[in-house]
């Protein structure tokens, strides 16, 4: 059994996701959290819930994913998955938060090298790492197989996709991935993007705009006003 939590931190309201099965141990993904209060509502969670955390996994490393990364590490000790080319995100964080006028992000946390096909063990629950780049260069996602979830970071969200117009943004390997890599997943795999509300592969197989290669011509008509993710998402 799977259980899965996911905060909404931050201005960004960047979705902080932990999952955790029937062993207690669990993982944090791209922590978000802000500050001293949205910190402690996170650990006071855990703490409650006696989830026992051994990684952080981070999709990407811009500044609204990685905000709670060095109080996650001094508190429990535990590694930080990241694809090595989001150094280079790290190093440039504070040229992009100051655009939006945010705090500095955090630098010169250890992280552990991953790559397409590694694999990362909490429990009984195995993620899976796939290399979607084009958002930033280093972009993944995590697939839990066996419970159908997968964690798509900024890559894919509900009627939508990553913006790539950002420095190190790439429209056409963002794409490529998508198609390539997630499109073809089973229909009922529950997506949780890194803003905004859930969906799951079949509804973006079908629905979402900006994959509608992919759409069968029957299903080409959709209302592109009921499309828009839900700024005001509170925690799920």
């Amino acid at each position: 059994m799977l259980s899965l939590k996911v905060f909404h931190f931050n201005p960004f309201g960047e979705n902080t996701v932990i999952l955790w099965d029937e062993t207690s141990q669990g993982v944090i993904i791209d922590p978000g959290c802000l500050g001293p209060k949205e910190e402690e509502r996170l650990f006071s969670f855990i703490s409650d819930e006696k989830v026992t955390p051994v990684a952080v996994l981070l999709t990407h490393a811009h500044f609204d994913h990685i905000y709670g990364v060095p109080a996650i590490i001094k508190r429990y000790g535990i590694p930080v998955y990241m694809d090595p080319k989001e150094k280079t995100i790290i190093e440039n964080n504070g040229f992009l938060s100051r655009g939006f006028s945010m705090p500095e992000a955090p630098k010169g946390f250890p992280t552990t090298d991953i790559k397409e096909g590694d694999t990362i063990k909490a429990g009984e629950t195995v993620f899976e790492v796939i290399s979607t780049p084009g958002h930033t260069p280093g972009g993944v996602c995590f697939l839990d197989r066996k419970h159908g979830i997968l964690i798509s970071g900024d890559t894919l969200f509900a009627g939508s996709i990553g913006r790539t117009d950002s420095p190190w943004g790439d429209y056409d390997s963002l794409i490529v991935g998508i198609m390539d890599k997630l499109m073809g997943l089973d229909g009922d795999i529950e997506v949780i993007p890194g803003h905004g509300p859930s969906t799951n592969i079949g509804k973006e197989r079908t629905h979402n705009p900006f994959l509608q290669p992919f759409n069968e011509k029957e299903e080409l008509d959709w209302d592109a006003d009921g499309l828009s993710i839900d700024p005001g998402l509170d925690e799920i």
